[in-house]
């Protein structure tokens, strides 16, 4: 099977903490050269000491905020100036905060809306014409399984993911026939940041204990325990490899069994 990425340009986003950083380690273990791309730029610089040169990369990062779309396309234009061609885009973003879609302001939905599928389409719109020229491409979106059951308390973002899994698909179908493809990760509880914060929001609402919340959500998983961030990156790198050349198009939950539909 051939995994090999030596060669290969990868675009990683929320590459410093979380999945989005274990996916930059993962691509550049298997050869990728990888641009990072976050708003932190101390933390861009530590993670880029942290990645693998074993195969010569030559690795670099963005600094830029998802929260203004037109600074991202303005910096996306001159960086692909400079560099010419991506061959993997990793989308990956922060999620909205918790709360039930009844309550959730107009402006928060605009917000998600922006920092997910509008920053996800200025980056592909970027990359897509090398991807063409060099015949690979591969655009691998990190969602959520809210995709295919939505999660409770999480109104705005089962929302605005659902609406991603929907471009990814419809950007699958036009892509294709140029050998690129898009393909969806769906994590499911994965021990980060994010999930801590999540917890921590619920057991405060609730009035529940923290560990009483966490083995609730526990209960619900098969596997009995949280994922963990290189196991969600184990499979972004596949999606991204020669080896899924014939994938296109999927949602792939990585959640231990969690999700209950097909």
């Amino acid at each position: 099977m051939n995994l090999d990425l030596k060669h290969k340009q990868a675009l990683v986003c929320g590459s410093t903490q979380g999945i989005g950083k274990a996916v930059a380690l993962e691509l550049a273990s298997l050869g990728a050269s990888v641009t990072l791309v976050a708003r932190n730029e101390q933390a861009l610089k530590e993670v880029k000491q942290e990645l693998s040169t074993a195969a010569g990369q030559i690795h670099s990062y963005l600094c830029v905020d998802f929260s203004n779309p037109e600074n991202l396309k303005t910096l996306m234009d001159a960086y692909m100036q400079r560099q010419g061609i991506v061959h993997i885009l990793v989308n990956n973003t922060g999620g909205p905060p918790a709360g039930p879609a009844h309550t959730a302001k107009t402006e928060d939905f605009l917000a998600a809306f922006n920092s997910h599928l509008i920053c996800n389409h200025i980056l592909a719109q970027a990359c897509i014409e090398g991807m063409k020229n060099a015949r690979y491409g591969r655009i691998v979106n990190i969602i959520s399984t809210s995709v295919k059951q939505p999660l409770p308390n999480l109104g705005v973002s089962n929302t605005i993911r659902a609406a991603v899994g929907n471009w990814a698909k419809t950007m699958a179908n036009e892509l294709g026939k140029y050998n690129i493809t898009v393909n969806n990760v769906l994590p499911g509880a994965t021990a980060t940041q994010r999930l801590k914060s999540i917890i921590e929001n619920k057991a405060s609402k609730t009035g529940h204990a923290t560990e009483s919340v966490q083995q609730e959500m526990l209960h619900e998983i098969p596997m009995g325990r949280f994922g963990e961030a290189s196991e969600i990156a184990n499979a972004v790198a596949f999606l991204a490899s020669p080896a899924a050349s014939y994938i296109n198009g999927i949602n792939l939950p990585v959640d231990g069994g969690r999700t209950g539909c097909l």
